[in-house]
């Protein structure tokens, strides 16, 4: 079953919860929070905080995405804020399987997003050990971006490596997705899309959740 998960990004600030409920309404399957710190990218968004207060609402699940450097030292916090689903940066986690089982541990569902210039090979050493896999389509740090096609082609090499080795994971896709492009992301082996501006902006968001769906 493919899944939708609106990013909080996108979304009107002044009206969170508003925005949260349609979304809900809508049909979609997580909430996408894109977490980041101004370091390890050129932007700064939201904290626990405004997670532990959506988590409240208990509509939606959680999907964190930890665009910060050393997510280590967060994972607890937002673990405890109400994620369903954290994803740490291969390229910020330094110790990656440490990384992965201390958000296992936490009871939650264990990320892995790569760059758009990052092999999927560092994925091998850790298979087995993450739940779900997160291609970034976009150069991480704002919303809006046209999707990169060079980027496409790793999520097959995903799935392949997955089936190879016998690991049952999700693989996400963030940026740039839209109804037209979708399609070719299911095909190469996407089960979870992120939408942003063009979700949010659609005259029909379900409308636009339901299309995505009937993909899988």
């Amino acid at each position: 079953m493919i899944k939708v998960a609106p990013s909080l990004l996108a979304a009107n600030y002044l009206n969170l919860g508003t925005e949260i409920q349609r979304m809900h309404e809508a049909g979609a399957d997580w909430l996408h929070f894109d977490v980041m710190d101004g370091a390890f990218v050129p932007n700064i968004t939201f904290g626990p905080g405004i997670l532990k207060a959506a988590a409240g609402m208990k509509t939606i699940p959680c999907d964190v995405h930890l665009m910060i450097e050393h997510p280590e030292k967060y994972i607890e916090r937002f673990a405890e804020a109400g994620a369903h689903v954290i994803t740490v940066h291969a390229e910020a986690a330094v110790h990656l399987h440490r990384v992965l089982h201390q958000i296992r541990d936490c009871g939650c569902l264990a990320g892995v997003a790569l760059n758009p210039a990052t092999s999927p090979e560092c994925l091998r050493y850790v298979l087995g050990d993450f739940d779900l896999a997160l291609v970034m389509t976009v150069n991480p740090g704002f919303g809006g971006q046209k999707l990169i096609p060079a980027a496409i082609e790793k999520i097959a090499e995903i799935d392949r490596m997955l089936k190879n080795a016998g690991v049952q994971a999700e693989i996400e896709v963030d940026g740039g997705v839209n109804e037209s492009i979708a399609p070719v992301l299911v095909e190469k082996g996407a089960s979870v899309l992120v939408a942003g501006s063009a979700l949010y902006g659609a005259k029909d968001a379900a409308a636009f959740i339901r299309n995505i769906k009937s993909l899988g």
